[in-house]
């Protein structure tokens, strides 16, 4: 399959800058900072989808993410983790075990934090909802900064749904 090309923007959040990008297949990364991204080139209209859906999410207006994800060049195993995170709901938790479990491999709950930390659309794929089993928070989706994971679940808890 021929690579897709990708296009980057900027978006500015409530977290700080976030680089958004995507490739003609879909959703590709969101990174917390102004991050370069090599091979991409700047493209504030192919982003816009995803930057406004960002936006309504952070306005307390948008639960759910409707968009094509691009997730080329990742494990089966990953994507299956990814998308039980994607059922978690808006406002509430899960542990690294109750994804495993959910993902029918109860075993696998140390390679299911793995996938987490690797989870390359933070927010869309809501891996800032999932905790320690003694409900702790634990590393956030590489960046390994709580307060972001802390900051996403008060903005889940304390926004009213408009």
């Amino acid at each position: 399959m021929p690579h897709a090309a990708l296009h980057r923007s900027l978006c500015d959040s409530p977290l700080g800058p976030l680089t958004l990008v995507v490739s003609d297949r879909g959703a590709r990364s969101i990174s917390f900072g102004n991050i370069a991204v090599p091979g991409a080139g700047e493209n504030a209209a192919k982003t816009a989808k995803l930057a406004r859906q960002l936006d309504q999410y952070f306005a307390g207006k948008r639960r759910e993410f409707e968009l094509e994800l691009d997730w080329s060049g990742t494990t089966p195993f990953r994507q299956k983790v990814w998308r039980a995170l994607q059922r978690v709901p808006y406002g509430k938790t899960a542990s690294y075990g109750d994804i495993a479990r959910a993902i029918r491999q109860p075993q696998a709950f140390r390679a299911v934090g793995q996938a987490n930390r690797a989870n390359p659309l933070p927010i869309v794929v809501p891996c800032h909802r999932v905790l320690g089993s003694d409900g702790s928070l634990t590393g956030y989706s590489g960046t390994r900064r709580l307060d972001l994971k802390a900051q996403l679940l008060a903005l889940e808890t304390a926004a009213p749904f408009a």
